[in-house]
């Protein structure tokens, strides 16, 4: 009998004792005791007899052992899984651009889970964090419609929701006020996404995004936003699909991929900001589909970290494709500009190739999910590696000790950090998901706590609340 049929076969017993799934914790001897003052929680998934089940898992270690499904407290699954402090989780869910339901919990003084009673239909978003009691969340969409102009084209406007995490209250933004205009965001015409919402100090910093000119921006004063030589670039008629879809009369992705720009805003209204830029680095995200993933870290000192992948090294049109290659910079403590001391090239740390996302995980040392292979128009990367960045020493370590990459089908949305130490979730196509132990000065991983389930999505830590 091979491993899927023994998998599936696993599956199908657990999907049987989960059938009256609760929050209790199990307590089998290959299965870690919760402790009694915190408990370490596990989002995991399992597809049953082509049913998925979702179910948030206790434990008191990460480092080893084995823990089911069976007594994890089910739920409806969540695009990302936000631990807000150690008090508060959220299952922030995004489906495909539609309003998705979000719920959070709670560990109850018994170290069981429990599920807090509001529910959000959180409208589409791009980008999220956290700013003091916010959990917010930002994308870029039509402003409103009186603001049409003579073609009947809306400006975007960038569509921000708060979610206040311990009144369990949803509120959004009113685009009606036009400090929250997306068009003309850099003062050349195109309109913005932000990627990272990152709190230091009071104020909050995100990567603004150059996305192209839209329909309204390539019609103002006849074009006056288009460059010199790139007019073939605007759509004679609506195509694509998906997070690639266009419209007619719109020029898709950025004229100026040469270009790194942050946004400094006083607060979470982002009624008002300042704007500084770089040559030295592309736009700050990583891409995939429709999410634009956060390159902006603050560390404790509150410094702030820009990482760019260079990610438009992948344009089909030379004239939109960057020749930067994959960087970090900084922006110190309180400034208002890039600290221009500072500067590394990612690429030539790492023979050529890029990264997907980066994750802050203690001091000044990140944890970042590498391609394989360059960026280039084909596409051809693939990212299943890990590396640990010290923003500090200017230094990069792959992990070893992880699967062999070809066995790996993902990582978790986001690693949990405590001490020197990292944890994230990795899934491979020939055995359970487990969660890997990596050292953060070694950069050295090792094998932690499998979870019995298909994939594990996310990991941290609660207190009773």
């Amino acid at each position: 009998m091979n491993f899927k049929t023994i998998f599936r076969t696993m599956l199908l017993a657990a999907a049987t004792l989960g059938a009256a799934c609760e929050s209790n914790n199990h307590n089998n001897e290959d299965k870690p005791a919760i402790s009694t003052d915190y408990a370490y929680v596990i989002a995991s998934q399992g597809v049953f007899s082509n049913t998925t089940t979702n179910a948030l898992l206790t434990t008191s270690t990460l480092s080893e052992g084995s823990v089911g499904m069976e007594n994890g407290l089910v739920n409806d699954g969540a695009s990302y899984w936000i631990f807000y402090g150690d008090k508060y989780l959220y299952g922030l869910t995004y489906n495909q651009g539609n309003a998705g339901t979000t719920r959070s919990y709670i560990l109850r003084e018994d170290m069981t889970l429990e599920a807090r009673p509001a529910e959000y239909a959180v409208r589409r978003f791009t980008s999220y964090g956290i700013y003091d009691k916010y959990i917010m969340t930002s994308s870029t969409g039509d402003g409103p419609a009186e603001w049409a102009d003579e073609n009947g084209f809306i400006p975007k406007s960038l569509l921000i929701s708060y979610l206040d995490v311990a009144a369990e209250t949803y509120t959004t933004n009113d685009t009606r006020e036009e400090a929250y205009l997306a068009e003309n965001f850099l003062g050349n015409g195109e309109y913005v996404t932000l990627a990272g919402i990152e709190q230091s100090g009071d104020k909050i910093y995100s990567a603004a995004v150059p996305m192209g000119l839209s329909q309204y921006g390539a019609k103002v004063e006849g074009g006056k936003w288009i460059r010199e030589g790139y007019s073939d670039l605007v759509k004679s008629e609506a195509g694509g699909s998906g997070s690639g879809a266009y419209k007619e009369g719109e020029l898709q992705w950025t004229q100026y991929p040469d270009e790194c720009w942050v946004a400094i805003f006083d607060d979470e209204t982002l009624t008002s900001k300042r704007l500084i830029k770089t040559d030295k680095l592309s736009y700050a995200c990583g891409r995939n589909k429709s999410q634009y993933y956060q390159m902006i870290w603050s560390v404790d000192n509150g410094d702030i970290y820009v990482f760019s992948p260079s990610y438009a090294k992948a344009m089909d049109d030379v004239r939109q494709r960057t020749t930067l290659p994959a960087g970090v910079m900084r922006i110190k403590s309180g400034a208002e500009e890039f600290d221009p001391g500072y500067y590394y090239n990612i690429e030539a740390l790492a023979d050529g190739c890029s990264f997907l996302r980066t994750w802050p995980i203690g001091g000044t040392k990140f944890l970042m999910l590498m391609y394989n292979a360059p960026i280039t128009p084909e596409k051809s990367m693939t990212a299943n590696k890990l590396a640990i960045f010290d923003a500090e020493a200017g230094t990069l370590k792959y992990v070893t000790g992880l699967p062999a990459a070809e066995n790996i089908s993902g990582f978790g949305s986001a690693p949990y950090s405590e001490g020197d130490k990292c944890y994230i979730t990795v899934t491979t196509t020939n055995d359970y998901p487990a969660i890997y132990v990596i050292d953060n000065v070694s950069a050295v991983a090792t094998k932690g706590i499998t979870v019995e389930a298909t994939q594990i999505s996310g990991v941290g830590r609660l207190f009773p609340l």
